[in-house]
C-alpha cells in the first residue's frame, strides 16, 4: 500500500495519477503502516517505511536529517532518467554536491534526484514536485516540440522502478490485458440526434447537397456504389415527412449504435447546452459549432444507454477554458446521469486557439 502526503491543494490530480497508475494507494493515515510514503507536502511524519520519496523543490524538514542540501532553483528542466528524457515544466531545484547519497536523476551535470537511506529504508529526495508536474501535463499539456515524449508515462515508470528496485512487492492493473498489446475503447460524439432539429440550416442544405450532387459526383468517380447513391437520393425525398413525423429520422444514432455494438458498451460524449456555439470561437463561421439539441431532450435514449451499460460524458463547450463553465457543463450531464464526476471530449478541438 502507498501512503500519500500532498498539498491541500493536491487532492484532485492524486486521484487522477492514480487512475493512470493502478496500484492500491490512500492519503496517508498516522494509524497505518504503509511501505511506501510519497510525499509532495509539508508535515513529514517520523516514519522509516521502507521506500520514501519526497518531491518538491522547496526545502523540507527531512533534508537537514538524511545530509541533502538544495543548490539552485530552476523554471522548467530536462532530467536524464535513465534511458529517456524527461521534461520538468514547474519549479525545480538541483543539489548541492556535496549532499549525502547517489545521483538518480540528473539536470546536465547537476543533481536532480538523490537515493540515501539505511538498510531497510530507502529515501529518494527529488528536486521537483510530482503532482504539480501531472497537474501541469493534464491541464496544460506540453509544447508541440516535446510531444513525441510520453511525459507522464515516464513518470508512472520511473516511480514503478524505484518500488520495485526496493524490494517491494507492487500490485498493479495494467494499462492493458495480458497477452494484448493495446485496447480499444469504443466513443461517439454526439453532434446530431436527428435531422429533423435542421430546418432550412446550413446543416440541413449542406446534407442535401452531399446526398444528391456530391453523390453523383462519387458515383462518378468510383467512390459510392449505385446502391448507396439511390439510398441518400430516397433519404432527401422523404426529408418533409421526416419533419412531418410521419417517416424514421434517419439521422438518429443511438439504435444503429447499440445495433451494431451490442454486448459492446460505448462512451457518448453529449451536448450539455445547445444553440451555444461558445466563447472564444475563431473565424466567420464560429455559430456553426451550436448545436440544435442537449442531454436534457434525451431522457429516452439516454436511459436506454445507462441501461446497456454505456457511460455518458461531456461534449465540451466552453470547459476547455473556464473551469466554471466546465462545472456548469458537468452539472448539466450529472442531472442524467447521476454522477459527480464524469470524462469530457471538447466539441471542436480549436487547437489553434490559447485560452
Amino acid at each position: 500500500m502507498i501512503g500519500v502526503i500532498p498539498k491541500p491543494e493536491q487532492a484532485g490530480v492524486v486521484k487522477e495519477f492514480f487512475e493512470l497508475f493502478k496500484t492500491p494507494w490512500e492519503l496517508y493515515r498516522p494509524d497505518r503502516v504503509y511501505d511506501v510514503i510519497i510525499a509532495t507536502g509539508e508535515g513529514m511524519p517520523e516514519v522509516s517505511p521502507r521506500l520514501l520519496l519526497v518531491y518538491g523543490p522547496a526545502e523540507k524538514s527531512i533534508d537537514a536529517r538524511i545530509g541533502v542540501s538544495a543548490h539552485r532553483r530552476h523554471e522548467g528542466a530536462v532530467l536524464n532518467a535513465r534511458d529517456a528524457l524527461l521534461p520538468i515544466y514547474r519549479a525545480m531545484a538541483t543539489f548541492a554536491d556535496h549532499s549525502n547519497g547517489v545521483a538518480c536523476l540528473t539536470a546536465g551535470s547537476e543533481i536532480a534526484g538523490i537515493r540515501t537511506g539505511s538498510s531497510g529504508s530507502t529515501v529518494i529526495r527529488l528536486g521537483y514536485d510530482l503532482f504539480d508536474e501531472i497537474e501541469h501535463l493534464l491541464s496544460s499539456g506540453q509544447p508541440f516540440e516535446n510531444a513525441h515524449l510520453p511525459t507522464l508515462e515516464i513518470h508512472v515508470r520511473m516511480l514503478r522502478q524505484w518500488i520495485l528496485e526496493a524490494g517491494i512487492p507492487l500490485i498493479e492493473i495494467p494499462p492493458t490485458p495480458a497477452g494484448h498489446s493495446f485496447l480499444a475503447c469504443l466513443t461517439h460524439d454526439i453532434d446530431f440526434v436527428g435531422i429533423r432539429n435542421h430546418k432550412f440550416d446550413h446543416t440541413m442544405w449542406g446534407f442535401i447537397y452531399r446526398a444528391t450532387l456530391g453523390a453523383v459526383r462519387n458515383f462518378v468517380r468510383g467512390r459510392l456504389s449505385l446502391d448507396r447513391m439511390l439510398r441518400n437520393w430516397l433519404a432527401v425525398a422523404s426529408l418533409p415527412f421526416v419533419y412531418a413525423g410521419w417517416a424514421k429520422d434517419f439521422w438518429e444514432p443511438f439504435e444503429w449504435y447499440l445495433d451494431v455494438e451490442t454486448g459492446l458498451p460505448a462512451t457518448y460524449f453529449l451536448i450539455p447546452f445547445k444553440r451555444r456555439s461558445g466563447e472564444n470561437v475563431p473565424g466567420r463561421d464560429a455559430s456553426r459549432r451550436a448545436a440544435a439539441y442537449d442531454v436534457s431532450e434525451l431522457s429516452e435514449q439516454t436511459t436506454a444507454l445507462r441501461n446497456r451499460g454505456c457511460e455518458l460524458g461531456v461534449h465540451g463547450i466552453d470547459s476547455w477554458h473556464s473551469a466554471d463553465k466546465g462545472r456548469s457543463e458537468l452539472a448539466r450531464i450529472a442531472v442524467v446521469t447521476g454522477d459527480s464526476a464524469t470524462g469530457v471530449r471538447i466539441h471542436w478541438l480549436l487547437r489553434d486557439v490559447a485560452p
